[in-house]
């Protein structure tokens, strides 16, 4: 192993940058976790700690927490990315936005850096409904969202997982943007309603006003910089402009995506949504 054979990801414990890591590791490639817990520790709150994770670094995964549209994420993504090929990194691939017009500034900053680039714009995530935010509403057996007849065309995680891992490991992927989303449209209903077919049990769907939402949240203790991303996702960014599907997972891959389906069914079978 030459002293710049690693490749850090960042968000290493995360639905994506777990997949990733491991997706490499599979492929016998020498990873560092960029994570706060890690031998390394990595937090994008703490310039100093990114010059350390460095460390003989050829390739980074580079996903922002919490969100490439927080205020504040270009100006870190593009000091992190001179930093690391200042260091000596050669190739970065970003989780970005699918839709997200503020995500573009970090996607811009990121490309100036020198290093060979790939983007990657994914739609909402089908992990939502299973390791985060939505999974406890699942498992209650009501999901309540500001979300009502725009559809979104679902990407399962695995997928960004396998074109991030191509994109780190072969040239062919410098210089391209991805749109990574699922095989079809989707409302959060239909998707509820995949889950719920896929269980067995009733989980309903319920629209609110942004507003109600907002202050449901805020009731259950949720901070507000959380609330405001999440407003921002349902009321801009879920408006139709990202309502057709994009071909990444096919043009990276050379295969079709995942549908949503078979990840709730996938899910189900694991007893996940039926823990309570």
């Amino acid at each position: 192993m030459t002293s710049r054979d690693l490749t850090l990801v960042l968000g290493g414990t995360g639905k994506t940058g777990r997949r990733v890591l491991e997706g490499l590791t599979r492929r016998g490639v020498p990873v560092r976790a960029g994570t706060r817990g890690g031998d390394r520790p990595f937090d994008w709150q703490d310039p100093a700690t990114w010059e350390p994770a460095l460390q003989d670094v050829r390739a980074v995964y580079v996903s922002y927490y919490p969100d490439l549209a927080a205020p504040g994420a270009p100006e870190a993504v593009g000091a992190f990315s001179r930093l690391a090929v200042d260091g000596g990194a050669r190739r970065l691939v970003l989780l970005s936005g699918r839709g997200e017009e503020e995500a573009q500034d970090s996607e811009k900053l990121l490309q100036d850096s020198g290093a060979g680039w790939t983007i990657l714009r994914a739609a909402w995530f089908n992990q939502n409904f299973s390791e985060s935010y939505l999974l406890d509403p699942v498992v209650d057996g009501e999901v309540v969202l500001p979300a009502g007849e725009v559809p979104e065309p679902f990407v399962d995680a695995d997928d960004i997982a396998d074109v991030a891992v191509a994109a780190l490991t072969d040239a062919r992927h410098i210089g391209e943007i991805y749109e990574l989303t699922g095989p079809r449209l989707l409302t959060f209903a239909d998707a509820v309603a995949d889950i719920s077919a896929a269980t067995g049990r009733r989980i309903g769907y319920q629209q609110v006003a942004a507003d109600d939402y907002a202050a449901a949240l805020a009731g259950a203790g949720v901070p507000e910089d959380v609330i405001g991303l999440l407003l921002y996702l349902f009321t801009t960014v879920l408006d139709g402009r990202n309502a057709h599907l994009g071909d990444g997972v096919q043009r990276a891959l050379g295969r079709s995506p995942r549908d949503f389906a078979d990840f709730a069914r996938r899910t189900a079978a694991t007893g996940l949504w039926n823990q309570r």
